[in-house]
C-alpha cells in the first residue's frame, strides 16, 4: 500500500530493492492493477505487500488476485499476521465456528441492519472498526444482539498491543469518551446463553 512502509522492511532485513516499486490501494486499484498485470504478462514476478495483516483480507489485494486468476496467472501465498485470527485467539471465545464481517456500515440504521444478519446464530462474529467509532459500534452491538460476551482488541503484534474482555456494557462503559488509536479488531460471542454478560438490574 505504501512504498515507505514497505521500504521499512527491505532495510530491515537489507533485501536489495526492486527496480520497479509502486503503491497499489484502494484509490489506484484500477490502474495499478492493469500495470501489475501488464508486467505479469510481460513474464516478471509480482510480490503484493501490504503495511499491515495479510493483503486482500479487508485490505487491498483482493481484486488483483482475481484478475490475476482469471488470466490464468499463478498466485502463491505467504501469509502474514492476521488481525482476524490473532483477535478470535485473544479474545478467549469460542475459534470452532466464526464469521469475519469485515467493517461495519457508518451510519446507525445500516449498521444495526448488518448486526441483525447473525443475530441468532452461534458463532463467534468478527468485525474490523474504525478507533472513531468503537463506542458507537459497541452501543449498536448491544442494543441489537444482547449484553454477550465481547473483545475490544487494539493493535494487535505491535508495541501497544491492548485487548479488553468482557460484557458489550462493561466494555461499553470502559471505552465511553475514550480516544482510542490504532487498529481495531472487535469481536463477540455469538447467540449461547453460555456466553451472556451480566444482566443489568
Amino acid at each position: 500500500e505504501d512504498t515507505r512502509e514497505t521500504r521499512k522492511i527491505f532495510s530491515r532485513y537489507e533485501i536489495p530493492f526492486p527496480k520497479i516499486f509502486f503503491s497499489y490501494h484502494e484509490h489506484n486499484e484500477t490502474t495499478a492493477g492493469k500495470k501489475i498485470l501488464k508486467l505479469l504478462a510481460e513474464g516478471k514476478t509480482i510480490a503484493l505487500c501490504t503495511d499491515a495483516g495479510t493483503p486482500g483480507i479487508s485490505d487491498p489485494g483482493y481484486r488483483i488476485i482475481s484478475e490475476a486468476l482469471e488470466q490464468g496467472f499463478r498466485i502463491e501465498i505467504i501469509p502474514g499476521p492476521s488481525a482476524v485470527t490473532s483477535a478470535l485467539l485473544a479474545s478467549g471465545l469460542p475459534t470452532s465456528s466464526f464469521t469475519f464481517k469485515g467493517f461495519p456500515p457508518r451510519k446507525k440504521g445500516q449498521r444495526k441492519k448488518f448486526l441483525e444478519m447473525d443475530k441468532d446464530l452461534p458463532h463467534s462474529l468478527v468485525f474490523f472498526e474504525s478507533p472513531n467509532r468503537v463506542e458507537s459500534f459497541l452501543t449498536d452491538a448491544l442494543d441489537v444482539l444482547g449484553n454477550r460476551l465481547a473483545a475490544v482488541c487494539i493493535d494487535l503484534t505491535k508495541k501497544f498491543e491492548e485487548v479488553r474482555r468482557g460484557s458489550l456494557a462493561e466494555l461499553q462503559q470502559q471505552l465511553a469518551g475514550k480516544t482510542i488509536k490504532g487498529e481495531v479488531t472487535i469481536v463477540i460471542a455469538g447467540n449461547n446463553p453460555k456466553f451472556l454478560g451480566p444482566v443489568e438490574k
